[in-house]
């Protein structure tokens, strides 16, 4: 199990707007799904580009690049090009403070 690492505050992630964090060396995109906190890695896994730089669609964000898509539940790969899953993080909001599992 890993720790815990404040990233934002709740105040600062609009509801449905990609938000970038960093935390303990990872690049982090973290969006606010319907006042549910979910975080997934930042880099498309199909090219290096910034999912937080994408638009948010249902419960998928979706890549500006090439137009890949992810479940921001899952980090299953919904829409090639992209093949490879990318990573999700444990979340968890506390006192107004969003935290992710590293």
């Amino acid at each position: 199990m890993g720790q815990f690492v404040k990233v934002a505050d709740v105040s600062e992630i609009e509801e449905n707007q990609p938000y970038c964090v960093q935390a303990e060396g990872h690049t982090i995109c973290l969006v606010n799904l319907g006042g549910e906190m979910k975080a997934v890695a930042d880099t498309c896994s199909h090219a290096d580009a910034s999912l937080s730089d994408g638009e948010v669609d249902g419960d998928e964000i979706i890549c500006p690049l090439h137009y890949a898509s992810f479940c921001l539940r899952t980090g299953e790969a919904k829409q090639p090009p992209a093949d490879d899953d990318i990573r999700v993080y444990n979340v968890r909001v506390i006192d107004g403070a969003v935290e992710i599992e590293i």
